[in-house]
């Protein structure tokens, strides 16, 4: 149609290209489409004349000035649609042109078009170097995007990178991890599916396989990718092909039904209602463009009337092929001719199917986006009024320039691009659901804009439904997730969702489902049997709560008791010749000492503090000397006893009770200044001994000198030696008066004990190192006080008869 600036249009209304077969001899046919009509096109050239009619009655955009088109089909062709571009490029005047500016003759103000990106990326080669404004509404390739490559294109469709980024993030929201992708070999399937693996790498999704196909390969080539699926372990398969070609893909897949499959499309297929026949792809999702009303579209496109339809041979064929009848100027012949009877307003179409405009939105948008440039061109705008001059020769390059910068909203739509000629990505989440009625609809269940902040572009408004008529998301995993206990390890050679799980080491958790690494628990904590959570670690030590620690102070008290017992006996009895003859003084000392002796082991049981660390082992070294020291005493006065009944001898002047005090009491000191040395240079001190078990805290009490524990030590077993030795001395003298071979007997079990206490107490875990060390001190304690007192009170309660002072001097004959 004429008009004061003309408009083109190029559509893919059939859907291939005749093939010629060129002999070289004679000039070659012209170029023809050959298939069925898409009907789905034929609305878009429809909506585009729609929409320039609409303008051409308006009195706010270009009033006063009309507005012509020029239609033509690409054939879904290359070839095609570069040499329609060149036709629309070159001008439509008869008349050959000789101004100066040749080039620039007749030619249109811009190009709607094309629906393919590879096509479209053909044309806006050839007419960018022309400045030529291209409006595509449904090529998509981020690809376009590029102002260097393509400086002239724009689109009301927005770009794949922001479907691909739209659709990483749908993948990721359902926790599918493993999936399968298929793509068109075309500029829009190869670098839509690159921008999406770009964006679902850093999503940490993975892709089984990615396969792509054209509708003109062979069907072995289809065959093939169909076969992938079917093998395939991914459940999710995501395709981005155009659809025209997915359909070619899913007629084989129909063919031998694959396992359930839950597909994720692109807009290109996903919203196409001649795809919903494909049953077996119930519950399909993905993104589509914004569902819209145009006001009067449907009116315009079911007033075909016979004169409209004859007019057109692009009108004509779509009546012939869907009423299944000729026109009688038509040049079929296997058809009746059409009675009449023929009602539009009862086809099912995909002409007449108004109730999903998507796509037919972004052509109706694309006229009034031109519209709007060529009116800011020749219009001026005063006082809410426009004035136009229709006469004003304008060029594509001015268009070109306005249109960077319109911004405006028509039918509730807002229109403007971006610095890359791109609109801002607004997309619906839609879902393949079958009705009541069995058949499958599209539902909107969400929402993707991608002018919102980071984290809220996503939205998800109903309940989904998946594939096979399921509720619950399908599963599409190489590996289930790894618990809380494990770490991911990597299968060699696959990708990186396909790993095995690992139990966490001894001392390490993972609190995180999929954990990478393994942390080790804080020292003081351990793992639970799980491995998913620290806890702190038991602090063990020998405690009055438990059978142990209560068995050993019941024994160390029993022991105190039993000293302050043999004492009473000795008190009572005090003035007998037994307890007499055997120095009552030292007696009653040595019982005292041993009563500490037995409760000195009470320091050792219940919590390490800073004092009862001090305590247990000073006190234990000091009772001990006081305890040696009395025996020692004993073991003298019972030589210089025998030694004072020679004729003629005066010892025991030199080793009277004075001398046996002081004796007593120099051991003792030298045992005390030992210890406060140890006390002021490097006491001993409570500590959490974290070495010995893994899974518990030892709490007890570090030397913090080694030689002053040893230096206490040493000095004990060098006077029970020296007391040994001495008692061994006196072992012959007369039985009733000798007290040494008891002496003897005692220091042999003390000496015993102390000596396998060594390697003990070294080789003693935890808190049984406290506890031999206790059953050292007890047993020692109890030997000496059996050994020496044991007899004397048996004789003194049991056998009084025996306690007169002519039995004691009573000597044995030899």
């Amino acid at each position: 149609m004429d008009g004061d600036y003309v408009i083109g249009g190029v559509f893919s209304i059939h859907s291939f290209q005749h093939t010629v077969t060129h002999n070289y001899t004679t000039m070659p046919e012209p170029l023809k489409c050959t298939g069925s009509i898409d009907s789905r096109e034929l609305r878009f050239s429809r909506a585009m004349v729609f929409a320039i009619e609409e303008i051409n009655n308006s009195t706010e955009v270009l009033p006063g000035i009309k507005l012509g088109y020029q239609i033509l089909d690409s054939c879904t062709s290359v070839p095609v649609a570069m040499h329609v571009t060149l036709q629309l490029s070159n001008g439509l005047d008869p008349v050959f042109y000789t101004g100066d500016k040749c080039s620039q003759s007749g030619m249109v103000m811009a190009i709607i078009g094309e629906s393919g990106s590879t096509r479209s990326i053909s044309m806006s080669r050839i007419i960018g170097s022309f400045n030529i404004p291209q409006v595509s509404h449904f090529a998509t390739c981020a690809c376009l995007s590029d102002k260097q490559q393509y400086p002239s294109f724009f689109r009301t469709i927005p770009s794949d990178q922001f479907q691909a980024d739209a659709l990483a993030k749908l993948v990721k929201h359902f926790g599918w991890t493993w999936i399968g992708a298929v793509r068109s070999d075309s500029d829009y399937g190869n670098n839509g599916m690159a921008s999406f693996l770009e964006a679902a790498q850093k999503e940490g999704i993975c892709v089984e396989y990615s396969e792509s196909f054209h509708r003109t390969h062979p069907r072995s080539r289809i065959k093939r990718v169909a076969d992938v699926i079917r093998r395939s372990t991914a459940v999710v398969v995501l395709a981005f092909v155009a659809s025209t070609e997915l359909r070619i893909l899913l007629e084989e897949l129909s063919r031998e039904p694959s396992p359930p499959r839950q597909w994720i499309g692109s807009e290109s297929w996903v919203t196409d209602p001649d795809m919903l026949r494909f049953s077996f792809c119930a519950g399909a999702i993905g993104f589509g463009i914004q569902q819209s009303v145009i006001p009067g579209l449907r009116e315009f496109l079911l007033d075909l009337s016979p004169t409209k339809v004859v007019a057109s041979p692009l009108l004509t064929e779509f009546w012939e092929d869907s009423f299944n009848c000729r026109l009688e100027k038509s040049a079929a012949i296997d058809k009746s001719v059409c009675d009449g009877t023929e009602d539009i307003q009862m086809l099912q179409s995909q002409y007449t199917d108004t109730s999903q405009l998507r796509i037919t939105n972004m052509v109706y948008k694309a006229v009034y986006a031109i519209a709007h440039a060529i009116h800011n061109a020749v219009c001026q705008d005063t006082n809410s009024t426009a004035q136009c001059d229709k006469f004003t020769r304008i060029e594509s390059k001015q268009v070109l320039t306005r249109l960077k910068k319109i911004n405006f909203s028509q039918n509730g739509y807002d229109v403007s691009f971006d610095a890359n000629g791109d609109p801002v990505a607004v997309y619906e989440l839609v879902n393949w659901q079958k009705s009541e009625s069995g058949s499958i609809e599209l539902v909107t269940v969400g929402h993707y804009d991608a002018s919102l902040p980071v984290g809220q572009e996503f939205h998800i408004n109903r309940n989904l439904i998946w594939v096979e008529g399921s509720t619950q998301v399908p599963v599409s995993v190489c590996s289930d997730s790894c618990p809380p206990g494990t770490r991911k390890v990597l299968q060699k050679g696959k990708p990186i969702c396909c790993y095995d799980c690992i139990p966490c080491p001894e001392e390490e958790i993972s609190n995180s489902t999929d954990s990478p690494d393994c942390f080790p628990c804080p020292k003081e904590f351990w793992p639970n049997a799980k491995k998913d959570t620290c806890f702190p670690k038991p602090v063990e030590f020998l405690s009055f709560d438990e059978v142990l620690g209560i068995i050993l102070a019941a024994v160390s008290v029993g022991g105190a008791c039993l000293a302050i017992i043999t004492a009473a006996v000795f008190f009572r009895h005090r003035t007998s010749p037994i307890v007499r003859a055997n120095n009552s003084e030292l007696s009653f000392l040595l019982l005292f000492s041993l009563t500490l002796c037995f409760l000195c082991s009470l320091t050792f049981i219940g919590a390490p503090s800073d004092w009862s660390c001090m305590l247990r082992h000073t006190a234990f070294g000091i009772t001990f000397v006081l305890c040696i020291s009395c025996v020692l005493g004993k073991t003298i006065v019972v030589l210089m006893a025998f030694k004072a009944t020679l004729p003629g001898s005066n010892v025991m002047k030199w080793f009277g009770p004075p001398q046996q005090r002081m004796t007593v009491v120099s051991f003792t000191f030298i045992q005390v200044l030992i210890c406060t040395i140890w006390l002021v240079r490097s006491p001993p001190f409570p500590m959490k001994n974290l070495t010995i078990y893994k899974e518990k805290i030892i709490l007890e009490c570090a030397l913090g000198s080694a030689v002053g524990f040893w230096a206490v030590l040493g000095y004990i077993g060098l006077l029970a030696v020296f007391c040994f030795v001495l008692a061994v001395l006196a072992r012959k003298l007369p039985d009733n008066f000798n007290e040494a071979k008891l002496i003897t007997f005692s220091m042999l079990i003390f000496c015993a004990v102390w000596i396998t206490f060594i390697p003990a107490y070294v080789s003693s875990p935890g808190k049984f190192t406290v506890a031999v060390e206790i059953f050292a001190i007890l047993a020692s304690s109890f030997g000496l006080i059996l050994c020496i007192f044991a007899p004397k009170c048996f004789i003194i309660l049991f056998k009084p008869e025996k306690n007169t002072k002519k039995h004691l001097m009573n000597k044995n004959q030899s």
